[in-house]
């Protein structure tokens, strides 16, 4: 395994090591103004949700490595405390791009980007209209975390008003996690796409205690077809199966072929349980996948 010291590196050097370990990222398509009325449009991509209540995001416009200067959305936001939080989807992503062209003071990146300005309802810097949502925030604090390339500077946004596009939200009225069509950073020029076909859930364990991997036989810890994914699904049960539920699955059709196909064979026995448990598994049987893990263990 490779182990670097950051002292050792240049910032150049230890923001690619990081922005390609440290992925994918979220953008932040913010929008603010200065005291003249300039408006600038700029992406980010330190940037996260950080608090419900109150409801906070935070950016970071990092002092530019080559030259340690600073961004223009922290000047502005240092000046007038308001800004536009515009999500990036990936209709929009070749233009975010174009907007984060370090243009000259004053230069409108919503025209040089061809996006649309739409009026806020409480705040000055103008909305994305092309944004699936957006979101109106008043600045409360920005922390500067040093003075040398690279540093960032933390934009705490509070924010107040939410506006989301009708066409992204499902039948109960929440946001449709296919339909928002979101894009994330990564590394260099990579950036990635959430589409519906690489969405999956994984079962928060909210409300029950999980079992946990340690309470698995060891023979199951161990195993050579389960992956530590697998493991995971298994101990998020909240219980054991009892010793008549495991016997129960044997009149299970593929369980029973198995077993009649792997008698007097105990280790390609255990192989091809884990085998079909793991199918369990993809199918989202977890109780049923469970049993068979533990029928010969």
């Amino acid at each position: 395994m490779l182990t670097l010291k950051t002292s050792d590196l240049s910032p150049a050097q230890l923001q690619n090591y990081l922005q390609y370990a440290i992925a994918p990222r979220p953008i932040c398509f913010a929008s603010t103004i200065d005291k003249g009325g300039n408006i600038n449009l700029s992406p980010f991509s330190f940037f996260n949700m950080f608090s419900t209540n109150p409801p906070l995001v935070i950016f970071s416009p990092a002092r530019r490595v080559r030259d340690n200067t600073t961004k223009h959305s922290l000047e502005n936001v240092l000046a007038v405390k308001e800004c536009v939080i515009n999500i990036v989807n990936y209709a929009m992503v070749q233009q975010c791009s174009l907007a984060s062209t370090e243009y000259a003071k004053g230069v409108n990146e919503f025209e040089k980007s061809g996006f649309t300005m739409l009026a806020s309802k409480l705040v000055k810097p103008p909305r994305v209209a092309e944004a699936p949502v957006q979101m109106e925030c008043i600045v409360k604090e920005v922390i500067h975390l040093g003075e040398h390339p690279g540093a960032g500077n933390l934009v705490l946004a509070e924010i107040k008003l939410i506006h989301i596009k009708e066409e992204i939200l499902d039948e109960t009225g929440k946001i449709d996690q296919a339909k928002i069509d979101l894009v994330a950073r990564l590394g260099g020029d990579w950036y990635c796409r959430v589409t519906a076909e690489n969405l999956f859930k994984v079962a928060k364990p909210l409300t029950t205690l999980g079992i946990g991997v340690d309470a698995l036989p060891q023979g199951v810890r161990n195993s050579f077809v389960l992956t530590g994914n697998d493991l995971g699904m298994l101990g998020n049960i909240e219980h054991l199966p009892d010793p008549e539920e495991i016997e129960e699955i044997r009149n299970d059709a593929e369980v029973k072929e198995v077993l009649d196909a792997t008698i007097g064979d105990a280790n390609n026995r255990q192989r091809e349980l884990h085998e079909l448990a793991k199918q369990f598994l993809q199918q989202g049987k977890v109780a049923e996948a469970l049993k068979v893990v533990l029928l010969e263990s």
